[in-house]
């Protein structure tokens, strides 16, 4: 449910243009309530601030932060948060991108995934958060989305969630074909043979095309086709990690082992219910949906560490997750920055955690009674001890493109005909190069 709003959305990105001239316009009135951002705020001017009051306009979508904006202003009477969905994903940065160029209407801080961060973060439509005492916090959170909230030393939103990857599978699928956990990707991929040879109704898992499960896997398979450096942006996809991804899931497409069915689909829901979709690779973020999404499953499915490329080795990928970030145009910086640690760093990370979002903070990831939570959907596993274990375990140097939101947009228009036999896996990837590249230089970006 939660990621199902936002990672697998269809991303409209022609609405998103970030032109390099419209950069550094946040707001038509540029003036603040705060110091200049070389002036250091520290705590005690926070907690002032908290303590004075004022008004909030929060922009998102993820339901837990109605309770954490709830017991925020039983703490802080004095300060009124008006959340307000805007839209998921796309929806929600459309609005923002053309409030931030109007010069009005713009929320004092607004989610945004880690993906489309750099979008934002470039244009400058967020704040960079150094100022406010933000590198401090280096350690409290679990290194995947500390990382994706950066762009060099700047810091432009605290994590709210994370997705470290995993794999989830049904147990009483592979026990009847007797199929054992795959712990390599070679496993897998015997696995998925193994399966659809034994009942041809059956699949390992789904996939028509997804940009995001894409760059993901790309990623844990040491792809690194994205590096950004201000407006030099690289893309390359034809990096060995990128090839070691595609050439083994070229061979799964090309054997017709992966079911066509679209993720978040009422098909898709229904083969995770009736165990036609085996397994599926993906964040940390998911049993909560298969809770509510595949309630006929309950007690089939468990979880296990996502396939290695190497037997022995430790290496997840995030998948999904999401920032809140504090806005350029807001009037009220030292406010919004004090809710927005309260939702991300103080008693919010709890509600948040409580109420089943999986934690991007490593004190509630390393907690006992988070790690020793047995999910009665998972038939009683801890499924945590897993999970927060691959927290730890992300591979560094990824970056998403300052235009991630349009790439993806525009994912299967090349990518995606390599499910349907009109492409390989590797040229679609190729084609999605030049399309970035494309939109890349139209923006103002240097392209190599």
């Amino acid at each position: 449910m939660r990621m199902r709003m936002t990672r697998r959305r269809a991303l409209l990105g022609a609405a998103m243009s970030i032109t390099l001239l419209a950069a550094g316009c946040g707001s038509s009135d540029d003036s603040t309530d705060e110091a200049p951002a070389a002036t250091t705020v520290s705590d005690a001017d926070v907690e002032a601030a908290l303590q004075a009051g004022g008004n909030l306009t929060v922009w998102a979508w993820e339901p837990t932060l109605t309770k954490v904006v709830a017991q925020f202003q039983t703490k802080y009477p004095k300060v009124k948060v008006n959340l307000v969905n805007a839209g998921s994903g796309n929806d929600q940065y459309t609005a923002l991108q053309n409030a931030v160029k109007a010069g009005t209407g713009v929320p004092d801080l607004a989610q945004i995934e880690y993906f489309a961060l750099p979008q934002f973060s470039l244009s400058k439509a967020v704040t960079d958060l150094s100022a406010y005492g933000a590198k401090a916090l280096d350690g409290t959170f679990s290194p995947g989305p500390w990382t994706s909230v950066h762009s060099g030393e700047k810091i432009y939103g605290l994590p709210m969630d994370s997705g470290p990857m995993a794999l989830f599978y049904n147990k009483e699928v592979f026990d009847k074909y007797k199929i054992a956990v795959p712990t390599t990707w070679e496993e897998y991929a015997t696995a998925a043979e193994k399966l659809h040879t034994a009942n041809p109704k059956s699949y390992i898992t789904s996939d028509s095309g997804d940009a995001g499960f894409t760059t993901s896997m790309i990623w844990q398979a040491g792809g690194r086709p994205y590096k950004v450096e201000g407006t030099d942006v690289t893309v390359n996809f034809d990096d060995e990690g990128t090839k070691k991804w595609t050439g083994l899931w070229q061979g799964l497409v090309d054997k017709k082992l992966l079911a066509p069915t679209p993720g978040w689909s009422d098909a898709w829901y229904k083969g995770l219910g009736d165990g036609t979709i085996a397994s599926l690779v993906i964040g940390a973020w998911m049993p909560p949906n298969l809770e509510s999404g595949v309630k006929a499953a309950s007690g089939k499915w468990r979880v296990a560490p996502m396939p290695q490329w190497a037997a022995g080795e430790k290496v997840t990928a995030e998948n999904g997750g999401s920032s809140l970030a504090v806005t350029e145009a807001s009037q009220a910086k030292t406010l919004a920055y004090g809710f927005l640690k309260y939702a991300t760093v103080g008693d919010g990370a709890q509600i948040r955690t409580d109420e089943g979002a999986f934690p991007a903070t490593t004190a509630q990831l390393t907690a006992d009674a988070f790690k020793n939570k047995e999910f009665p959907y998972l038939g009683g596993q801890k499924a945590n001890e897993v999970l927060s274990e691959a927290a730890t375990q992300v591979a560094t140097g990824w970056s998403y493109l300052p235009f991630q939101v349009y790439a993806n947009s525009v994912f299967n228009d090349s990518v995606g005909k390599a499910y349907t036999g009109g492409s390989t896996l590797q040229d679609g990837l190729k084609a999605w190069q030049e399309a970035s590249t494309k939109y890349g230089q139209e923006q103002g970006f240097t392209i190599k």
